[in-house]
């Protein structure tokens, strides 16, 4: 409810702004599938250090015309991130400026729908960094793949608990390769792979992790 609010608000406020058309109704046939590694899990601290998008049409995940983003180092970045995502100080060096490459992020996934595996937590991972720079929350609508695998899951297994989903598993059950294990390109790709997976009515059932 809240974020429809703050959407409304913010779509009057930047109607006639540079960014008024990503708060138009989206006509067209593709979603964007997204993601980013960051320095934590707490969405009130966690910064991001790579941002990456990949488009979907129809049944082809458009492995080439994706976005792949690394930002200049953030001062939260700490040894625990590192070790998941394996992005060091150093190797950060030449990272974007975060204005930047939000900007170019916002110019590529326009006002598509986007896909995500826990979509909101990337989202307020990114709204925490949108809104001070440009006024505004991330406008698109979206689909969280985890949320679609898990209604589907629960259809036949009624007992089902979804703090028992992880990733890798989701993706084996489904059938789909994983694409570079946090690293967000490779993230964002498997996601769009387990979605149309999902949406070809692919058999999802319960497997131990």
């Amino acid at each position: 409810m809240l974020r429809a609010l703050r959407r409304v608000s913010d779509r009057r406020r930047h109607a006639d702004g540079e960014y008024g058309w990503l708060f138009h109704p989206y006509t067209g046939d593709e979603l964007v599938a997204i993601d980013c590694e960051t320095t934590g899990v707490d969405t009130r601290i966690a910064e991001p250090v790579a941002i990456a998008a990949v488009k979907v049409r129809g049944d082809r995940v458009l492995t080439s015309e994706s976005l792949d983003l690394q930002l200049q180092r953030p001062e939260t970045l700490s040894g625990d991130s590192i070790r998941i995502h394996g992005l060091r100080g150093v190797d950060l060096d030449d990272g974007e400026q975060p204005e930047r490459a939000l900007m170019r992020l916002l110019d590529f996934i326009g006002n598509r729908p986007l896909l995500g595996w826990h979509l909101d937590f990337i989202r307020a991972v990114l709204d925490r960094q949108l809104r001070p720079r440009f006024g505004f929350d991330l406008p698109n609508s979206g689909i969280d793949v985890s949320h679609l695998y898990f209604r589907q899951l629960r259809r036949s297994h009624v007992e089902a608990d979804a703090s028992g989903l992880r990733f890798e598993t989701v993706a084996k059950t489904l059938g789909v390769p994983v694409m570079g294990r946090h690293t967000a390109l490779g993230d964002a790709v498997t996601t769009a792979l387990m979605y149309l997976r999902l949406e070809r009515g692919a058999p999802v059932q319960r497997r131990e992790a």
